[in-house]
């Protein structure tokens, strides 16, 4: 197994591929926190973990001084005690006290990986690919027990947590805060990395010092936000792309979070990673438990690129699910920047005729289909077909375009209802508000309020009752609004502060009936583009709409940002009409083309617009993606040049068996007089040959690797690509 508990020493030491995570019981009573890292034997726990106290502190053995919860590195702490540091867990007992001392009870090793209850998590296939385990600790005089979930998975370098908490008292207990993970770290020389943005300018790369104090990412907004991801990672000094060890964390949740580092008085550093605590308490009552959302940690020893392959192998393998985790994505064309609003059945055909005879095998209609949805004023909650723009209906239009030889796909934004609306209007308190209080709008919308099961029902229905009249293939599901005013009608005053993770339940149980029940739909996810793009999603929609933003400068920093957590299977990305929509820049049709095919590639223009020329570069670049798909989407990624550090971006795919290469090259600016600039590759076979198909040229692993090939781009926005396959 990859999980061992040494008894004499109370030793847990969990292992992965090439990684060790270990802790150790100590006096019998506290977990600890003692490595992790590159693999190694279980170390001397004497030299490993060093105690003593420090001046202020107190400690919680009058027999062993040396011992202080302030200093030692913990594996859950608590808080109102010893250690004044961030707690992992708070709570409110009957009484009114918050002191909480959890000490060790137990433990039990499992082959495989239990499910998580009502909570998106990954998973194995067979019990062979982990382990797993779980830890009990238990506040003895209140009667509450936190079980610690650790899955290490046997070939990939990636662990992962989550904790339950069960009140076994006679009273009820508020949690006021409960973390997935903490790791405390015995240094606190690292960078702290984190994916911060804006709506269209998602998940920008951070890389900042750790300092004293705390320094954190988070979002109170009712989801994971374009403003911030729930990823983060702590970097050795000088670590790169293939150098240095990177710890990486994730959150498997799409809902209010946080994540950060406090660095304290002796330079210790202390990562957390859950729920955030702002706008949530949970109570339970005697008997009740309640489950936190996972956390997904990685080790890389070989930089952030070591780092993000784990993160990409877990995700595709053992997050997404159904059939098409591993089927090529069909290339698309979506109607939303051709038409807007403002279309019919004939202008809607007419785009999807010639999006066929382009070689295009899906066509999406966006928003604006059902109701009276002319604007984005209205409608939202009604979901019948707008018979005025479809005569035929969604069933005969999807038919029509069926005939042309593609697939049909169907916006919705299932979430969200318009105050003009009959949704509204029938049921005024659906949506998430406080009686009295203003109900804010946004995008003329407000959210409705999925911690009820009357609404989740509505939904569930409302939607399946268009999936299963028409032959959809695929749905595009937006969410484009955050939380105001949170209050439910549907839950008493003591709760009202469960509403936002509600929410979060009743949205995974309604796309887990949704999706379950249709799994030969291809679901991508979409919140404003890229505000929802987390694990959690993932779970049950395997794609992401990245962003809004279809600039193709703007993403390379997106595509690249991205992922440093997320495979490229995960990704939509779309040529759209220029000028931009989002940018108002111009840049050629090869380079939108180069950078969109760095993902799930498809279209987002009107066709029939395009002038001869441009449709035969869509020609091409249409036939040369179905060649490359299978390899991007399932292959290594590696990232070659940032464009956070330049005006070049650089990265390439490699197919599992290293045969098939994709690679691409990015300017934004014009250089005069620049000099030569070389194209170098990684991850090739030094002694192989290798051709590049178009050229017909050939070239050692080692030559492409070290000298490189020369790369002519001139002009602003100008791009260059490889196909190479190794002989």
């Amino acid at each position: 197994m990859s999980i061992i508990f040494e008894q004499e020493n109370q030793v847990f030491h969990l292992q992965t591929k090439n990684t060790s995570y270990i802790m150790k019981v100590v006096s019998g009573k506290y977990l600890s926190h003692v490595y992790w890292g590159k693999k190694i034997h279980t170390p001397d726990m004497e030299n490993a973990q060093l105690n003593r106290g420090i001046g202020f502190s107190a400690v919680t053995d009058k027999e062993n001084p040396t011992y202080s919860l302030d200093f030692i590195c913990q594996e859950y702490p608590t808080g109102c005690g010893t250690d004044f540091r961030i707690p992992a867990i708070s709570v409110l007992f009957e009484d009114g006290s918050r002191n909480m001392q959890l000490l060790y009870k137990g433990y039990k090793i499992t082959s495989g990986k239990p499910k998580l209850d009502g909570l998106p998590a990954a998973y194995v296939e067979k019990d062979s690919d982990a382990d797993t385990l779980l830890i009990t600790l238990e506040d003895s005089l209140q009667k509450v027990k936190v079980m610690l979930m650790y899955t290490a998975y046997r070939e990939l370098d990636a662990i992962t947590r989550s904790v339950r908490v069960v009140n076994e008292g006679n009273t009820q207990v508020i949690l006021e805060k409960v973390m997935s993970t903490n790791v405390d770290f015995e240094t606190a020389e690292y960078d702290f990395i984190s994916l911060p943005g804006a709506w269209g300018r998602e998940r920008h790369i951070e890389r900042t010092p750790l300092r004293s104090g705390v320094q954190s990412v988070e979002s109170r907004r009712g989801a994971s936000s374009h403003q911030n991801n729930p990823f983060m990672a702590l970097a050795e000094k000088g670590a790169d792309e293939t150098h240095g060890g990177v710890y990486g964390f994730n959150l498997v949740y799409s809902g209010n979070f946080t994540a950060g580092v406090e660095t304290d008085q002796i330079f210790k550093a202390r990562a957390y990673m859950g729920l955030n605590d702002y706008d949530f308490s949970w109570l339970l009552e005697s008997g009740e438990a309640f489950q936190a959302p996972e956390a997904v940690m990685v080790y890389s020893a070989e930089g952030f690129g070591g780092m993000s392959r784990t993160f990409h192998d877990l995700y595709r393998r053992h997050l997404v699910r159904g059939k098409f985790r591993d089927e090529p994505r069909a290339i698309l064309v979506n109607n939303w920047e051709g038409t807007y609003f403002d279309f019919n059945e004939e202008k809607i055909l007419g785009i999807a005729k010639e999006a066929a005879s382009l070689g295009i095998e899906l066509f999406v209609l966006d928003d604006g289909w059902f109701g009276r949805r002319d604007s984005d004023t209205c409608s939202l909650g009604d979901w019948y077909v707008n018979k005025e723009k479809l005569p035929a209906g969604i069933a005969g239009l999807a038919e029509k375009i069926n005939a042309f030889g593609m697939k049909f796909g169907l916006w919705f934004e299932p979430e969200m209802v318009s105050p003009d609306s009959d949704l509204y209007r029938a049921h005024p308190d659906w949506c998430i508000h406080v009686p009295g209080r203003t109900r804010t709008e946004c995008r003329n919308q407000l959210v409705l309020d999925l911690s009820r099961q009357d609404v989740c029902d509505y939904i569930v229905e409302a939607v399946s009752n268009i999936l299963d009249t028409a032959n959809i293939e695929y749905v595009k599901w937006d969410m484009n609004r955050h939380m105001t005013e949170l209050g439910s009608a549907g839950l008493p005053a003591g709760r009202q502060k469960e509403m936002p993770h509600r929410y979060m339940l009743g949205l995974y149980r309604v796309m887990e009936q949704i999706v379950s029940s249709h799994p030969n739909i291809l679901f991508e996810s979409c919140s404003g583009g890229g505000g929802r793009f987390d694990p959690g999603m993932l779970y049950y929609m395997p794609q992401t709409w990245t962003s809004d933003d279809t600039d193709a400068v703007e993403r390379l920093f997106i595509q690249y940002g991205t992922s440093l957590a997320y495979p490229i299977s995960t990704m939509g990305s779309h040529v759209s009409a220029v000028p931009n929509h989002q940018a108002g820049r111009v840049t050629s049709l090869k380079m939108r083309g180069d950078v969109a095919m760095s993902g799930n590639f498809g279209y987002e223009l009107d066709l029939t617009k395009l002038s001869e020329e441009e449709k035969e570069i869509i020609r091409g670049q249409i036939s040369g993606y179905k060649d490359l798909r299978t390899f991007i989407q399932s292959g290594d990624m590696y990232r070659l040049a940032s464009p956070f550090e330049g005006n070049h971006t650089a990265w390439m795919f490699c197919s599992k068996d290293g045969r098939d290469i994709f690679a691409g090259y990015f300017q934004i600016l014009c250089e005069v007089n620049p000099g030569i600039r070389r194209m170098k590759f990684t991850a090739l076979d030094p002694d192989a040959v290798y051709e590049i198909l178009g050229e017909g040229k050939r070239y050692r692993g080692d030559e492409l690797m070290e000298i490189g090939l020369a790369v002519d781009c001139f002009g602003d926005f100008q791009s260059r690509t490889w196909r190479l396959r190794r002989i």
